[in-house]
């Protein structure tokens, strides 16, 4: 009995020498990413252009200016024709919605047909999520420098998202329009430190945002606001009341929403002419004349401010050395022109994009620009813009 435990003990022990050499030799042998093969399927990196398509233009614009080449961009609602209240978008707009990777719709009920369509796999931003606005607040969001920001930041983060490689292309274009966007927002915060107390009344409540950013107290009776926002008509005494208001020259401007024209916004504007009120006629889609929606604002407050103070800004208008656009084009800016632009500066040695554009300068030159044409064409007119008269008459 002693002599079989004896033998059983050898044999498990040169059982185990064996294996124990067959491990050594195993591991000697094979690596680690051998013995466990990788089942994985490798994912191919993602490549532009990202697919973006945005419930409005202007909103699309901005995801354009920031996207470059690396996004192709898509604009449901892109015209001034078009009431974006009521838009019921077509079979093909749809489609389009379906296949987006990334959304950029405005929210709070402005455009809630652009988020029905959403895939799984769409990335949206709205600006009424990153502002935390709600359906029944004021919807124009665009109009806020605040939303436009925090929008561009938004925007770009989902591109970062859906193309990590170009990350640092993405970055510098959000760096590029935030320089803008701060000349924008300097020289127009010099013109509301400068002017105190603005009032303004409007037939709809469209360009809130942006009035309040230029420091204007808006006077527009509150029972015709809360009609006009609800979409209702409003009642006769309220309809009185704004009239008495521009009347009385009880605002500096009157701001007219021109996509939303009807028979009481055409008693008040007429109520603004006949009392020599300024009207600033506005529209709540990007006009195609607006290159970006930052040029659509800068058009927008040299308009407000050449209705309330023409003069500011534009001591020398009269002698072309405004700052108008020519003078920037031709590389040949007056010492005033410098000035200002160096205020507005931000940091950088090349002009702001966004200034003040005097409107006297403008008409100005446009007068010079059409006597010269004129003269080219035989015109007996003066070429510098002064026509000349029969001295027999």
């Amino acid at each position: 009995m002693g002599t079989q435990i004896t033998r059983l003990t050898r044999l498990a022990a040169a059982g185990l020498s064996a294996v124990l050499l067959f491990a050594t030799a195993a591991c000697a042998t094979f690596s680690p990413d051998e013995t466990e093969p990788d089942n994985k399927t490798s994912v191919p990196a993602p490549t532009g252009p990202i697919n973006v398509v945005a419930s409005l233009n202007q909103w699309g614009s901005l995801a354009a200016e920031l996207g470059g080449d690396d996004v192709e961009v898509t604009s449901i609602v892109n015209s001034t024709n078009v009431d974006a209240h009521d838009f019921e978008p077509k079979t093909s707009d749809v489609a389009k919605l379906s296949k987006a990777q990334i959304i950029v719709a405005n929210g709070a009920g402005y455009d809630s047909w652009a988020t029905k369509s959403m895939t799984k796999t769409t990335n949206i931003v709205s600006a009424a999520s990153v502002m935390g606005a709600m359906e029944g607040d004021n919807p124009h969001l665009w109009f806020s420098k605040d939303a436009r920001s925090s929008m561009a930041t938004a925007i770009t983060d989902a591109y970062v998202k859906a193309l990590p490689s170009k990350k640092k292309a993405f970055q510098k274009r959000l760096k590029a329009w935030q320089a803008d966007e701060k000349s924008l927002e300097t020289w127009a915060s010099e013109f509301t430190r400068s002017h105190s107390d603005l009032t303004y009344a409007a037939t709809e409540p469209v360009v809130y945002y942006l009035m309040a950013d230029l420091g204007f107290k808006n006077q527009t009776p509150k029972g015709y606001t809360q009609s006009t926002a609800s979409g209702g008509e409003p009642a006769p005494a309220d309809l009185q009341s704004f009239q008495k208001l521009i009347e009385d020259k009880g605002v500096d401007v009157l701001v007219n929403n021109t996509q939303e024209a009807s028979d009481a916004t055409n008693m008040i504007t007429g109520a603004a002419g006949r009392a020599d009120v300024p009207v600033v006629d506005v529209s709540e889609q990007m006009p195609k004349d607006a290159d970006t929606l930052n040029a659509w604002i800068n058009q927008l407050i040299n308009t407000i401010i050449d209705a309330v103070d023409p003069s500011y800004d534009c001591e020398d208008a009269t002698d072309g050395n405004a700052n108008s656009d020519d003078s920037s084009a031709d590389g040949a800016a007056t010492d005033d022109a410098d000035a200002h632009d160096s205020k507005a500066s931000t940091g950088s040695s090349t002009e702001p994009k966004y200034i003040r554009q005097c409107k006297a300068a403008a008409s100005s030159d446009s007068s010079q620009d059409s006597a010269k044409a004129d003269a080219a064409n035989g015109d007996p007119g003066d070429a510098s813009g002064n026509d000349q008269t029969d001295s027999g008459k």
